[in-house]
């Protein structure tokens, strides 16, 4: 087994359209996982988080071995895995060990996973920002200088992420208890979905085992109710414009590029008003040169491998 941490070495026979390779998407939530042969598609299938900054390394393992088993992943030579977390050697190394057992003889290539989501979108050069169950930036320039924003976890940061959508929505709602007003459209919905009774009941919730992906999961509340023009939900949502639009900015100043800036993540692919919100602060800085990302990023696997 050979490791490789966020390279884009060639994998022999891919540029000719020869080899087996499979990409790896790790996200907080799940894992998708697409096998390529010669390259044409062979299998597509998900399972659970593989991300050890969400789910213990005995799961993530657990959902790998799920993952590989359903990929038909014998005759595999190539492993390149994007995944949030991915930071220094060590973290690389470490995914690439929970790996290894189901690629013995793969050479396995680790990066962080904005790398995948700029490769999707087309570019070689750009800053790719993610606003999924976390949210990150990562850019790259054409001299080969590399920038990072964000990115250190929900406890440091994930601003306009899934994950801080369904804190907010509980802070909002805990808020409101505390001036004795009676709950209002979004904390309706919010304890409607959680099945809970009243404001109170979101402290011991939110502070039990219901975990970050419980939480992210539970965005689109927010959404909804902008939707029907509640005056705190559209604020979130332009309060995480305004972050993910900081992050992207301080990677396009660090490297003195002005694009693309390609959006990708659950809640930055499917959300327009954080869209709009993104596009609308970046505007305001001179950045206009922005795109949302239109398939997955575990596209963008085979242009980093034939890179």
């Amino acid at each position: 087994m050979t490791i490789e941490h966020g390279g884009t070495a060639s994998l022999p026979g891919i540029n000719s359209g020869r080899g087996s390779i499979i990409g790896l998407d790790i996200g907080g939530s799940k894992t998708r996982g697409i096998h390529w042969v010669d390259g044409k598609l062979r299998a597509d299938a998900e399972a659970g988080s593989a991300n050890v900054q969400n789910v213990s390394r005995a799961e993530a393992s657990v959902n790998l071995r799920e993952l590989f088993a359903r990929l038909d992943a014998a005759d595999v030579s190539r492993v390149y895995a994007g995944s949030g977390g991915v930071d220094t050697d060590d973290d690389a190394a470490a995914l690439a060990a929970l790996l290894a057992p189901w690629a013995p003889d793969a050479k396995i290539t680790v990066v962080h996973d904005t790398r995948l989501l700029l490769a999707a979108g087309g570019a070689d050069t750009g800053i790719a920002v993610i606003a999924g169950t976390g949210s990150a930036a990562w850019g790259v320039n054409e001299d080969g200088a590399q920038a990072r924003a964000g990115g250190w976890g929900y406890l440091l940061g994930d601003e306009g992420s899934g994950y801080w959508f369904g804190r907010e929505a509980v802070r909002h709602s805990l808020h409101r208890m505390n001036l004795d007003l009676p709950p209002d459209r979004l904390t309706s919905a919010l304890l409607a979905k959680c099945g809970l009774q009243n404001p109170g009941e979101l402290i011991a919730h939110f502070h039990g085992d219901t975990g970050r992906r419980y939480w992210a999961a539970l965005s689109p509340v927010v959404f909804a109710a902008a939707a029907e023009g509640h005056r705190g939900s559209l604020a979130m949502i332009d309060r995480a414009g305004t972050d993910l639009a900081a992050l992207a900015a301080q990677c396009a100043a660090q490297l003195t590029v002005s694009g693309p800036i390609v959006l990708g993540g659950g809640a930055g692919m499917h959300q327009l008003p954080l869209q709009q919100a993104f596009k609308t602060h970046l505007a305001a800085v001179g950045l206009t040169d922005v795109h949302v990302l239109e398939q997955d990023p575990i596209f963008g696997v085979l242009k980093l491998a034939a890179g």
